[in-house]
């Protein structure tokens, strides 16, 4: 919100320079984020008065002027339009600096001498008016410096105010404020009184929608002359909080609005059918907007209609249809209360930001439209003249907000600010703040019990912690101690479990990968490529087009941040994120996932080792730790074909018969759409199976030798390894304490369509030693399993007997 110090100072001037102002302001939470003067820098400059006018002997467009500034009469030639007999308006004597530092000097001009210039309000700084000279009432005093004829020395302040005190959109609501700060009345300005009614003419108001407009006020005021000028004190006050000037009954309604807080809108009488419905759009319905913009209505939009159709959108903008024009004689003003949650949202939904809107979304008090009404009447009255008639009201009283008893308690205020305050201030306090004292009590646990009625402008009010903010603001927050907080904690259950997610991220962190923390919101297209076929959840109001759906998995953050880190010459990339995925449902799933991605070399350069590339077998391995650490025993990795992931490079993993993840190269497809030139290698698992842990269990240490046995084994081609220690794991039992494969060989010696595996038993008895022929026994039994079970044989020479250990 924009305003002007000086409109302030009018209604409240407490005994404060601009900056203390400011800082109580901004202590209070209504934040002064800046302020700048409302004029150019200037000298010279006073009010003059155009005594005689003539045209100029050699120039059709320009007139020689005869100025009196006030000591002396000065020969001016201008070019003004507007120059005539007995205008008062800004003149620079010979030897003024206007803005940009323009001096003033003798001129000749086509001949005739000039001393001095008369001047525009753009020249000034005064705004951008600049197709005539600034014309000043005619009260101004001649001679009299012009920062001090129009109250120059004034700021236009920009404050920053928070969503809930919508009461302090106005010079009024800054004013009350102002004057509770500094414990000063507020003395608003004689505004006149109610209109009395000269003619009887009105015009039928009705409410189709109640919730979203409870009161709805109108007036005729027939026999307006809207060419009429508004006043020069009506203006720059516009100016100097951010608006144009437009026409007087324009002007009027967006002064009231600035003034007290209550937008207004006046429409042409005899444009308007029949009478006025407030009601919610049709189907179909469509409206051409002041700004000449057509809109297609929703059926939550409330709209101001009338015989013809719709006229205005409640609380945001009127109509082009029904909007005042230079030919308006007869005009019907109007004045309502919109609910905040009726407007909410609907400036937004069609592209539209609108002052009306910005404070009917915040609220609006609800007892201020009769003042408003009467206010903007006596100034049109005023200013472009006419008749008024009686006001018309539609109002439906239950659907009006109703005034809040809210309580305090003593030692409740007293252990949320975190000091003591004096009851005899509290009750000062409330009463600045119009709070009226329902109730006063005192008990022994809670001490002094306010109960107060919020007033109408303070629709925030709703509970208890509401008002301890009013009591500490006025109190001052830079008197509430600093002091160190102090509670007793109770100890934390830990669950076994389940493991904290930050010990999850230091192992990751242990392994090489750095934490990424992605939106999200991504890109559809994005989210289409990484997860095709699962139909991503849309956001109703996205940022951007580029995050306008929820991520369905993990890999649409992590592989676009993969592939901007490598087009900034990252040449080794391990990223991995703990998140949320939002899979479609009624209600939506949330999934906790892990995932990591990872190209480059398999170590950082260095003089010890070879520059080798990452691949497959390197986050298998990753996941493999991951997996041993729940201590869930063995994970299994099953091929499988997935469309985001290499046809011969991606599996399954697996806990049982459960799928919890998958892992694999990028699909090389998918790569080259990203301009991804590495391989690009990642997982993904569900988040909650590998947090889920184990409770440890202990078993002593054998005081028996361990013997290993290496077989090496002829198998089919497509026979995994892992089906080769499934079996021996399910035949030796307790027996076998390691299984370790230290050779694959394929090539001279062995039948194209076989393999070879050679494998390492490690085998170990918790309660004797074993023998030879116990051995012996194990591996025939080891060896006839795999034949059932894999068709492996031995291969010729493939035992080896290892010493126990």
């Amino acid at each position: 919100m924009k305003f002007s110090e000086a409109w302030l100072r009018e209604w409240v001037n407490p005994p404060v320079d601009r900056e203390a102002l400011f800082e109580q302001l901004t202590m209070a939470g209504l934040e002064v984020e800046g302020f700048e003067r409302v004029a150019g820098e200037f000298s010279g400059v006073v009010v003059g008065e155009v005594v005689a006018v003539a045209a100029h002997p050699d120039a059709d467009k320009l007139s020689v002027c005869e100025v009196d500034d006030g000591s002396e009469r000065q020969q001016v030639v201008c070019g003004a339009p507007n120059v005539r007999v007995g205008l008062k308006s800004a003149f620079a004597r010979v030897g003024a600096v206007l803005p940009e530092n323009f001096r003033i000097r003798k001129a000749n001009l086509r001949g005739v001498e000039s001393r001095g210039m008369l001047c525009s309000a753009a020249e000034l700084g005064l705004g951008d008016d600049h197709d005539g000279i600034l014309e000043l009432p005619a009260s101004a005093v001649t001679g009299t410096e012009l920062s001090q004829a129009l109250a120059l020395d004034d700021v236009a302040v920009e404050l920053n105010l928070t969503p809930n005190r919508g009461d302090c959109l106005s010079i009024r609501g800054l004013a009350r404020e102002v004057g509770v700060l500094n414990d000063m009345a507020v003395t608003p300005p004689v505004e006149g009184g109610a209109v009395p009614a000269s003619i009887n003419d009105t015009f039928a108001v009705a409410l189709e929608a109640p919730d979203g407009c409870p009161r709805y006020l109108g007036r005729v005021i027939r026999g307006v002359d809207i060419t009429r000028p508004s006043p020069l004190w009506l203006t720059e006050k516009l100016r100097r909080s951010g608006l144009r000037s437009i026409d007087a009954v324009v002007d009027v309604t967006n002064y009231v609005m600035l003034e007290l807080g209550q937008p207004m809108h006046a429409f042409d009488l005899d444009r308007l059918d029949d009478r006025i419905v407030v009601r919610m759009a049709r189907d179909g319905e469509r409206l051409t907007l002041l700004d000449g913009q057509e809109v297609s209505l929703d059926a939550t939009t409330l709209l101001i209609t009338d015989g013809s159709g719709p006229v205005a959108m409640a609380g945001v903008m009127g109509g082009e249809r029904s909007g005042t024009q230079t030919t308006t004689l007869d005009v019907f003003l109007e004045c309502a209360y919109f609910a905040p949650l009726a407007v909410a949202g609907t400036a937004r939904r069609y592209g539209l930001h609108t002052d009306a809107a910005h404070r009917y979304e915040r609220g609006v008090d609800s007892d201020l439209q009769h003042r408003a009404m009467e206010r903007a009447s006596r100034l049109l009255l005023d200013i472009v003249g006419g008749e008024a008639g009686p006001v018309t009201e539609a109002v439906a009283p239950d659907h009006l907000p109703a005034r809040r008893h809210v309580s305090l308690r003593e030692r409740r205020l007293h252990e949320l600010v975190g000091a003591s305050i004096e009851t005899a201030e509290v009750d000062g306090a409330l009463a600045r703040l119009d709070f009226a004292l329902v109730e006063r009590t005192v008990s022994e646990s809670d001490g002094v019990c306010w109960t107060i009625e919020a007033p109408s402008h303070r629709f925030d009010i709703e509970r208890e912690a509401d008002l301890v903010e009013e009591i500490c603001r006025i109190y001052g927050y830079n008197r509430v101690p600093a002091r160190q907080p102090s509670t007793a904690l109770s100890l934390r259950r830990v669950p076994l479990e389940r493991a904290p997610e930050a010990e999850l991220k230091r192992l990751l962190a242990d392994l090489g990968f750095q934490e990424a923390i992605t939106y999200s919101f991504v890109d559809p297209r994005l989210q289409d490529l990484l997860d095709p076929g699962v139909a991503a959840l849309a956001l109703e109001n996205p940022m951007s087009s580029e995050q306008s759906v929820m991520r369905t998995t993990l890999l649409s953050g992590l592989v676009e941040t993969l592939r901007v880190n490598l087009t900034r010459q990252q040449e080794r990339v391990r990223l991995f994120e703990i998140g949320l995925c939002f899979l479609p449902g009624d209600p939506v799933v949330q999934q906790l996932r892990v995932g990591a991605v990872c190209c480059g070399t398999r170590v950082p350069p260095n003089w010890a080792q070879p520059a080798e590339v990452v691949d497959f077998f390197d986050v298998k391995g990753v996941v493999e730790r991951l997996l041993a650490w729940t201590g869930q025993g063995d994970p299994a990795f099953v091929p499988a074909r997935d469309p985001v992931l290499h046809p011969g490079q991606s599996a399954e993993i697996r806990l049982g018969d459960a799928v919890v993840g998958r892992l694999g190269r990028l699909h090389p497809e998918i790569e080259a759409k990203l301009d991804i030139t590495k391989p690009v290698y990642l997982f993904e698992i569900q988040g909650e199976k590998l947090l889920a842990r184990s409770v440890a269990r202990h078993r002593g240490i054998s005081r028996y030798p361990s013997v290993r046995r290496d077989l090496a084994l002829l198998v089919a081609r497509d026979v995994p390894a892992a089906a080769l220690e499934a079996t021996v794991r399910a035949t030796l039992g307790e027996v076998l304490i390691d299984f370790t494969l230290f050779d694959v060989y394929q090539g001279k010696g062995i039948d194209s369509n076989e393999k070879s595996l050679a494998v390492g038993l490690t085998l170990q008895d918790a309660s004797a030693t074993l023998t030879e022929d116990r051995i012996a026994r194990y591996m025939a039994d080891v060896l006839a399993a795999l034949e059932r079970a894999v068709g492996a044989r031995l291969r010729s020479g493939g035992t080896e007997r290892t010493a126990g250990v």
